[in-house]
């Protein structure tokens, strides 16, 4: 067996269901689950009707590289989306088409991260702390030695780059950006963006932007910035060092389509896609033509948002007298500070009010004695309007008898 294995933590819902078990909730209260990040919204009918004509493709073996109406669609929204000037993006080069951002993310960081030889000290894949799972998880399984840079409520909940040491620099690989944060929610701006390809050029590694929340934000008129934005307003029309990570899950409430995209460098590029032939991971291509309807409309998107708008108003209403909890700058989770420790908080929430959330130190790592998801929990606004109201109710119940 791989001896890395040994390395890996449960997941965070592992380590949920250990802490629930045995907790009796009220039977007279339905459950409200605010702890996995599934999207509840209807998924878009076109997609289902594009899926569904398209089925004869059922008999066709797909290409690892995808189709290039699939690849030219997503050129396409990124150059409408992030401001990227029309041909940079080689939908060819540029462009690769995942089975979503999970498997994406872990499989990219088994094709960068440079294994050292027993003389050498293993490379760093850097990660913001609390963070998706995932990006430790690959870390370890490539060789690498996973770092973890505190996102703390006093620098907006995004790393302090500044504080980051030439030495850790020098042995980063992967630099793992996740903007909005899982988590947090917290944006990473343009100008930070900016800062850190400078370092990447400086010290020679790679950044992988999961920007899979990327289109859950609250103002319209102003969306938030990503990495091939920065490529953009830097003039870096090779993309060099940068690849970014989207999916329709969350966009489109598409979770159980699998379909996302990977873009930017087109030397790494070349390379994961090697990995990816070998790896055996194609995307169907009726999934593929489905996709391509869904990039191609931004009403069903604009709807989406409207939604988590009117939940988060309704709840922040409920909660803000009596939790120390703030609207985030994007993503559907509330990352709220709980007047006991986050386990307690956790367990005592379900077996009073039958509503379930994630502990913030179950998303987090501890560094020299400090956890900096501890005192925290994650909040998935994720149910109909309704949940979520009947849900904050609950919680603010259990506060005010505290």
């Amino acid at each position: 067996m791989n001896n890395a294995l040994n390395q890996l933590q449960p997941y965070p819902f592992e380590k949920l269901r250990a802490l629930l078990a045995g907790a009796q909730p009220p039977a007279d209260k339905n459950p409200i689950a605010l702890s996995i990040g599934e999207p509840k919204h209807r998924s878009p009918s076109f997609v289902a009707e594009a899926l569904s004509a398209n089925l004869e493709q059922l008999a066709v073996y797909p290409t690892t590289l995808g189709i290039p109406a699939l690849r030219e669609a997503i050129a396409q929204w990124c150059e409408r989306r992030f401001g990227v000037p029309a041909g940079w993006l080689d939908a060819a080069r540029h462009v690769l088409p995942v089975n979503g951002t999970r498997e994406a993310l872990f499989a990219f960081t088994q094709t960068v991260v440079k294994r050292a030889d027993s003389s050498q000290e293993p490379g760093l894949v850097v990660s913001p702390n609390p963070f998706y799972q995932i990006y430790e998880g690959a870390a370890l399984l490539a060789g690498a030695e996973p770092h973890y840079l505190p996102c703390l409520a006093e620098n907006g909940f995004n790393p302090d780059f500044d504080a980051v040491s030439a030495e850790t620099w020098q042995r980063t690989q992967i630099l793992f950006l996740c903007s909005p944060g899982n988590p947090t929610g917290a944006l990473i701006p343009l100008e930070t963006l900016k800062k850190l390809i400078a370092l990447a050029d400086q010290y020679d590694f790679v950044i992988a932007a999961d920007e899979c929340y990327s289109e859950l934000y609250f103002d319209e008129q102003n969306p938030p910035a990503g990495l091939l934005s920065a490529c953009a307003a830097l003039g870096r029309s090779d993309f060099k060092r940068c690849v970014v990570f989207h999916s329709l899950s969350k966009r489109s409430n598409l979770p159980g389509l699998r379909s996302g995209f990977v873009a930017g460098d087109a030397e790494i590029l070349k390379a994961f896609l090697l990995y990816r032939t070998y790896h055996g991971c194609a995307m169907p291509i009726q999934t593929q033509l489905a996709s391509v309807a869904a990039w191609n409309d931004e009403v069903h998107v604009r709807a989406n948002r409207a939604l988590y708008r009117e939940k988060f108003d309704a709840v922040l209403d409920i909660l803000a007298p009596v939790m120390d909890v703030q609207r985030p700058d994007g993503g559907f989770y509330l990352w709220a500070q709980t007047p006991v420790d986050d386990q307690t908080f956790t367990r005592e929430l379900f077996a009073r009010e039958h509503v379930t959330v994630v502990p913030g130190s179950y998303l987090s790592r501890e560094v020299e004695g400090f956890n900096p998801g501890a005192g925290r929990v994650r909040m998935a606004l994720v149910a109909p309007l309704a949940e979520c109201v009947e849900a904050a109710q609950r919680i603010r119940h259990y506060l005010q008898g505290l």
